[in-house]
């Protein structure tokens, strides 16, 4: 290893050694096609300048090495779900120690989208005649054998809603108790938060260490007046999951102008939904991250894979 592996950080936004530890054992070994990756501590740090920033690559510092490196290792790495793979092991290693609050809350956030994140090229299938192949040889690049995992091309296919405003993407998320993303979901920005409930949750999926099958069921969960469908409360009930969501006004005067056929009302205490602030406040320090609170990239996949090193960092400095 280099001697960016023994170094310590030299710019507050940099992996401590503490939390170098801790990821160094996950990363790929090697290259791809056989080559040798450079050296991932430093790539790392370079994506997270990056991220905290919001920098265009091209003017990363000079210490972080070829901005191309890091951009392509940032972009291989959201395709392949590197950072994804990151973030539930560091969460099974919470898991592991008792360290998450499975009382968890579900909301979203819209974000901006810079002008240049529109405008993604959509490649037809006459222009690559091999897919996932490299042009002249018989290799196949990773990233393209991926096929943008979370886009697809055009503007709903990349996750960008038009609003007054102009573009605009979503951010629906559940947390733990303690302020920390455990699911991340990307639609345009004028979609629903109702529709896309049992999306978020089915997302939740921690890793147990050892043997066991991911936990993904929480002890409780809590949300806002924006998921208070039926069917989100029966999705709720067929998985055994007790809930915290309060009944909109025209919901209660259509069930007690239904009489006996409307129902019994819904269990509601208002204490407990005190704790859905944690929710809130997982998107402020999500939002901490420049590259998260505006979207530049033009593909879904890689803003994706932004949000979530940003959510790892919070993980490992909470």
């Amino acid at each position: 290893m280099g001697c960016w592996g023994q170094a310590v950080r030299t710019s507050r936004g940099d992996l401590t050694n503490a939390e170098w530890d801790r990821l160094e054992s996950l990363l790929p070994r090697g290259g791809a096609r056989g080559g040798r990756w450079s050296d991932h501590r430093r790539v790392i740090n370079g994506v997270l300048y990056r991220v905290r920033t919001g920098v265009q690559w091209r003017d990363l510092p000079e210490r972080f090495g070829p901005w191309e490196t890091v951009y392509k290792r940032h972009r291989r790495w959201s395709a392949d779900g590197t950072w994804t793979m990151l973030l539930s092991r560091i969460q099974a290693a919470e898991d592991a120690v008792g360290q998450i609050d499975w009382d968890v809350s579900v909301d979203s956030t819209v974000v901006r989208a810079h002008q240049h994140a529109a405008g993604a090229r959509v490649e037809s299938a006459a222009s690559s005649p091999q897919r996932g192949h490299v042009r002249g040889t018989n290799q196949v690049d990773p990233v393209l054998r991926k096929s943008r995992p979370s886009g697809g091309g055009g503007q709903i296919g990349e996750c960008l809603g038009r609003s007054r405003g102009g573009f605009t993407t979503k951010i629906h998320l559940a947390a733990d108790g303690r302020c920390r993303p455990l699911a991340l979901l990307l639609t345009p920005g004028h979609y629903g938060d109702g529709p896309q409930f049992e999306k978020v949750l089915e997302q939740v999926s921690v890793p147990r260490i050892g043997i066991g099958r991911p936990r993904t069921r929480p002890d409780r969960v809590l949300a806002d007046k924006a998921y208070t469908s039926r069917e989100n409360r029966r999705y709720l009930r067929r998985r055994g999951i007790r809930h915290t969501i309060p009944e909109r006004l025209d919901q209660q005067r259509h069930r007690k102008n239904r009489g006996s056929l409307g129902g019994r009302p819904t269990g509601f205490d208002a204490e407990r939904y005190k704790k859905r602030n944690t929710v809130e406040r997982a998107i402020n320090r999500l939002k901490g991250f420049r590259a998260v609170a505006t979207r530049y990239e033009k593909r879904a996949y890689v803003y994706l894979g932004t949000v979530t090193l940003a959510a790892l960092i919070i993980w490992l400095r909470t």
